[in-house]
C-alpha cells in the first residue's frame, strides 16, 4: 500500500515492537509509511530477543531502550524525545506480559508478585508513559495516545487469565485519563484487536483455538496485524480528532456477534 500522508510532520515513540511478527513492528511501519517519524523502545531485556535495528534502519528510526515500569527509563525515554523532535504527537502502546499465564499458573491460585508485575507491565506502564510524557514536556497539545488491547477484557476468556484483568485496568486508565487530557486536546483510545499470531499470543495456552474461535465467528474473519496497523494510523491522524476515551473493536464483527452458521455446524458435527 502506498502512502497518502496522513502523518506528515508528527512525531512520537511506539512501544513494544520485538520482530516482524509485533504488531509494534507493523504499526511502525505503517507510521513510517504515512510520513510520521518515531524512536523505537522496547525494554531492556528485548535486545537479545528481537531485532529492532533492522526496524530502525528500514524507517529511519531512533531507538532508546526503556523499562516502561520505570519511572527513570520513562524520563529519559521522553527527555531525549523532547530533545530530539522538540515534542512528540503521539504514542503507541503494544505492552503486555502475562507472567502467571506464561508459568501456566491458574486463574484461582495466581502468584500475587507475578500478578502485580503483570499489572505493571500491561496497564500501569500506560499511566506512567503519559505522566512521564506530560512531567517533561514532551506530549504536546492536540496529539494522539492508542494502546493496544484485547474484548478478554470485557468477556472472560479462560486461557486469557490475568491478563484479561490487565487489559480492563488498561481500558478503564483510557477512560480515566483520557477525561483529563481532553483538556489540551489529546486523545487516548484503545484499539481491542482480534487474536493476532505475534510472539506474546504464542505464550498463551490455547491461542490457536482462541484464533480459529475467533475465526469461525467473525463475518470478516480476523483481522490481521497490517490492517491493525492502517486503523491505528487512523487514530493518530487528525482525521479522527474528536474522537477520545474509547474502545474502538477491530476484530472483524467478532464483538457484535454470539453464534455463526459456520460454529454451529461445527457444533452439530462434534455432537451428532
Amino acid at each position: 500500500m502506498s502512502g497518502h500522508g496522513l502523518l506528515k510532520g508528527k512525531k512520537g515513540v511506539i512501544f513494544g515492537a520485538l520482530n516482524d511478527s509485533s504488531l509494534a513492528w507493523k504499526i511502525a511501519e505503517a507510521v513510517h509509511r504515512e510520513g510520521g517519524q518515531f524512536i523505537l523502545t522496547n525494554a531492556p531485556v528485548a535486545k537479545r530477543l528481537g531485532g529492532l535495528d533492522e526496524l530502525a534502519n528500514k524507517t529511519g528510526a531512533s531507538i532508546v531502550w526503556a523499562d516502561a515500569t520505570s519511572d527513570e527509563d520513562l524520563t529519559a525515554l521522553f527527555t531525549e524525545a523532547k530533545s530530539l523532535y522538540g515534542g512528540i504527537d503521539f504514542i503507541v502502546h503494544s505492552i503486555g506480559m502475562g507472567l502467571n499465564v506464561r508459568k501456566n499458573r491458574p486463574y484461582d491460585d495466581l502468584n500475587y508478585e507475578w500478578y502485580k508485575k503483570t499489572l505493571d507491565i500491561s496497564a500501569i506502564s500506560l499511566h506512567r508513559s503519559i505522566h512521564w510524557a506530560n512531567e517533561t514536556g514532551a506530549l504536546k497539545d492536540g496529539g494522539s495516545v492508542v494502546a493496544l488491547s484485547y474484548i478478554g477484557a470485557q468477556r472472560t476468556f479462560s486461557k486469557y487469565s490475568e491478563m484479561g484483568d490487565a487489559k480492563a485496568l488498561l481500558e478503564s486508565i483510557v477512560r480515566s485519563y483520557g477525561y483529563r487530557l481532553g483538556k489540551r486536546g489529546i486523545r487516548l483510545n484503545t484499539i481491542s484487536q482480534s487474536p493476532t499470531k505475534t510472539t506474546a499470543g504464542a505464550g498463551i495456552a490455547g491461542f490457536d483455538a482462541m484464533y480459529k474461535f475467533a475465526e469461525r465467528i467473525a463475518p470478516l474473519g480476523n483481522a490481521d496485524a497490517e490492517s491493525c496497523a492502517d486503523y491505528t494510523v487512523s487514530l493518530l491522524s487528525d482525521l479522527t480528532r474528536m474522537v477520545t476515551m474509547q474502545t474502538l473493536f477491530h476484530d472483524g464483527g467478532f464483538s457484535a456477534m454470539g453464534i455463526s452458521d459456520e460454529l454451529i455446524t461445527d457444533l452439530a458435527e462434534v455432537y451428532s
